[in-house]
């Protein structure tokens, strides 16, 4: 797994997942907000699969 995201792509993605997380613990979203742990996993490893299957690189670093 080579890190295809950025710096400004993977804090953008931990918040997003952060943000549906809480808002699904709160219950002002219903369980559908758990889907913040995806956003959340990709922002932490630096690695999205999507983007690997579509060629998109945010990295910055050619591989």
């Amino acid at each position: 797994m080579t890190a295809n995201t950025g710096n400004v792509d993977r804090m953008l993605r931990a918040m997003v997942g952060l943000v549906l997380i809480g808002l699904a613990m709160t219950g002002i979203v219903g369980a559908w907000g758990w889907i913040g742990i995806v956003p959340l996993a990709t922002g932490a490893f630096g690695f999205c699969p999507l983007y690997s299957m579509l060629g998109i690189n945010t990295c910055g670093v050619k591989p």
